[in-house]
């Protein structure tokens, strides 16, 4: 590492920045079951069981009130073909209930593998360093101690934006998890709903919104991909400029390349709900 300070500043900044970018790119291939060692999803299964029983008494309830709504009297329920419909749907909302675990593992699975074929197809296995160009480090160790007074404040204002930015990008993808979590230790009463015939929409929504998390991941992935193939090229700087202005011009852009990111990353959600139709 340089011995000036203001090339410090900036590559302290930018390994942070890495660092974060590397935690993402394992964090998105690793599954809620292995996420901080495994200790978050025992207590998330433990919930999950314990809200079985309010799902199951849910059950009940949900298919009482479709059978009373789309059935016109008692003898429409004595129908073999009605009876037989209400038998199998009340049969599949118990199953939905009791495995809905494993189905909801299954499909994150299914987007963890969409996610490892398109890491595989980019040929990307981790995430792209961003490093401070050796140019712009001659740049700045030849200039003289007042040329440096105004650069200490441009790489300030800098790696300030970049560490912020970092956290900001780490904290979107934690926060994946949460959701993740918190749909599976719920999923007992949303999936209830499939009981019942008015009430099936809920569970459809509930799915539907669980698949739309799984596949933010899918999103951030090929927004870090896009971001890596950017850093590969660093900003074109004019040799020719004054020192300050060289540095000005290479953090801007870094950091708008940085904003593009988090930007793309904390939209992933929404650009999925509207890819699901939610």
């Amino acid at each position: 590492m340089s011995d000036n300070w203001v090339v410090q500043n900036l590559e302290n900044a930018l390994e942070t920045w890495n660092d974060k970018l590397a935690e993402i790119w394992t964090l998105i291939t690793t599954s809620p079951q292995e996420f901080k060692g495994g200790g978050i999803w025992s207590v998330i299964v433990n919930i999950n069981g314990a809200v079985q029983a309010i799902g199951l008494a849910l059950l009940v309830l949900f298919f009482v009130v479709g059978m009373v709504k789309t059935c016109g009297s008692y003898t429409d329920v004595k129908k073999p073909e009605h009876a037989l419909k209400l038998f199998v749907r009340f049969a599949l909302a118990k199953g939905a209930i009791t495995y809905g675990m494993e189905l909801m593992l299954a499909l994150f699975n299914i987007v963890q593998g969409t996610i490892s074929t398109i890491m595989t197809a980019a040929g990307f296995s981790s995430a792209s360093q961003t490093v401070l160009p050796p140019e712009m480090i001659t740049t700045i160790e030849d200039c003289g101690f007042f040329e440096s007074i105004p650069l200490w404040a441009v790489t300030l204002i800098g790696g300030l934006f970049i560490t912020v930015l970092s956290f900001i990008l780490i904290m979107t993808v934690y926060g994946r998890f949460f959701k993740l979590y918190m749909y599976t230790a719920l999923a007992p009463i949303p999936l209830s709903t499939f009981a019942g015939e008015p009430s099936q929409n809920v569970g459809k929504s509930f799915i539907k919104s669980f698949c739309a998390v799984c596949l933010e991941g899918a999103v951030i992935v090929l927004a870090c991909i896009i971001f890596s193939l950017f850093a590969s090229s660093p900003p074109v700087v004019n040799p020719d400029a004054a020192a300050v202005t060289q540095v000005w011009s290479y953090i801007g852009e870094l950091v708008f390349n940085m904003l593009v990111l988090v930007g793309s990353v904390k939209m992933a959600d929404r650009v999925v709900r509207e890819m699901m139709g939610l």
